[in-house]
């Protein structure tokens, strides 16, 4: 069981030294433990939404001088009287003010406590408490953007919809269960059906609007693939423009994966630097060419890197070889292009293209030419990517299973009604949809969910 009657402390910025940090106090006795703290100088008797300059002592001992933010119930983060306490940013000072606090009655808040308080006292639903674990985590704008909007309630109030609809029909279907001797039909079999399968039509959207949930959330992830020495390492380092992977003369340098980021237009990309592809005797080296045959079939996008001496043929081999999935791009990089003349390259280019339909981008990584056009392409694949901050976009796993139940739910109940099923197995398809999606916003929930959603929360929040 949830204990909320105690009063809870924890620093609420990142752990480390830094100019100041902040300190949160929750709870029934947030004010009684803050004056203990600055002895004469009460808090409790001031104005919510209010700041004050005090000092903190453990006893007689001067502990440090800080800004006391006041928030008092109902019209705080928690909807408890809540203290922000500003201290400097020393570590000693931090954790003795929190020490202080726990002799003095508080203590030390579960991971995510506060946010769930602000949830069990109705300041926020579940979906929007999940969506400050985001706010927190986003690392681009696309991602900030559709915390923001969750958070904000576009997503829980596109929810609550569909369980209104679905509990209009539920009351009827049930109320045609209490009347079942009497041979009635409150609800309309055709209006049901017609609206089950609009429902059925919005959940799908939310659905399938999970895989831009996860390119907004964990960015885009992209392959570069191709034979030792051909200049992968090299063109990782020219995208990212910093030294990330060691680049070399000897084949097989490259034997583990390295990832890094970049953020184009609101939206990350998750490069992959792979081992070479080539027969090895090399164990480790054989290891890395495996986990570069897994990296391309995570990979959203593969930029293939190949050279003038490879001809058509061998490229062909190799992609086929991919075993590439229909949602996959994939780039013919053609590298090292300045120790070529012209000619020589626009025959090549000529040939390739008789032979494949994927793109093909001439590039000199080391000398940086035509690079614009790799960052063109990628910015290409994201153009149907419609992000903005009013998009309802599903980003948590946990709310796609939920809505995955909840569609399934809902084909049964189709067939079932198309089937003339009872009205008592029409009812439990109903309550099932309802359960499901009650699930996302917390409507139905258990200390078990709860727990486990604010489990991977900071401390402080």
């Amino acid at each position: 069981m949830i204990d909320q009657s105690s009063t809870i402390c924890a620093i609420a910025t990142p752990y480390g030294m830094g100019a100041i940090s902040v300190i949160r106090l929750s709870g029934p006795k947030a004010f009684e433990i803050c004056d203990s703290v600055v002895h004469n100088k009460k808090i409790s008797d001031k104005d919510s939404h209010t700041v004050h300059l005090r000092r903190i002592y453990d006893d007689k001992e001067f502990v440090d001088e800080v800004l006391i933010t006041i928030f008092k119930a109902p019209n705080s983060y928690t909807g408890e009287d809540v203290i922000e306490i500003s201290c400097h940013g020393s570590l000693y000072i931090q954790q003795k003010i929190v020490e202080l606090l726990i002799k003095k009655g508080a203590r030390h808040a579960q991971p995510g406590e506060f946010t769930m308080r602000a949830f069990l006292n109705g300041k926020m639903d579940l979906s929007q408490a999940e969506a400050v674990a985001d706010l927190i985590q986003s690392s681009s704008k696309s991602f900030h953007d559709v915390a923001i909007n969750q958070f904000r309630g576009g997503y829980s109030q596109q929810i609550d919809i569909l369980r209104q609809q679905l509990l209009e029909y539920a009351s009827l279907i049930e109320l045609e269960l209490d009347f079942s001797e009497e041979d009635v039909e409150f609800a309309n079999r055709g209006e049901l059906l017609s609206k089950i399968n609009e429902i059925q039509s919005l959940i799908k959207s939310l659905i399938e609007s999970f895989q831009y949930g996860n390119v907004v959330k964990k960015g885009i992830p992209v392959a570069i693939i191709g034979q030792p020495n051909i200049g992968k390492s090299t063109l990782l380092n020219a995208i990212l423009k910093e030294e990330k992977a060691i680049v070399s003369e000897i084949p097989g340098t490259t034997r583990d994966v390295i990832e890094d980021y970049i953020n184009i237009k609101g939206i990350i990309f998750r490069f992959i630097d792979t081992a070479g592809i080539r027969h090895t005797s090399d164990s480790l080296e054989a290891l890395g060419i495996q986990k570069t045959f897994s990296n391309i079939e995570k990979a959203s996008i593969i930029l293939f890197m190949v050279g003038l001496e490879n001809t058509p043929e061998e490229i062909c081999n190799y992609i086929q070889s991919f075993n590439l999935k229909e949602n996959q791009r994939l780039v013919i990089i053609i590298n090292k292009i300045d120790k070529y003349e012209n000619n020589i390259l626009n025959n090549c280019l000529i040939s390739l293209k008789k032979h494949v339909s994927y793109p093909i981008i001439p590039i000199s990584a080391k000398k940086g030419i035509n690079l614009h056009e790799i960052h063109d392409f990628l910015l290409k694949t994201i153009e149907n990517i419609d992000i903005t901050s009013n998009s309802i976009i599903v980003t948590n796993i946990r709310h796609y299973e939920a809505l995955k139940n909840a569609y399934d739910a809902g084909v049964r109940l189709i067939d079932g009604i198309n089937s003339g099923l009872s009205n008592d197995l029409v009812a439990e398809e109903l309550r099932q949809m309802l359960y499901h999606l009650g699930t996302i916003t917390g409507q139905i929930t258990t200390d078990e969910i709860l727990q486990n959603i604010f489990k991977n929360f900071c401390i402080g929040k």
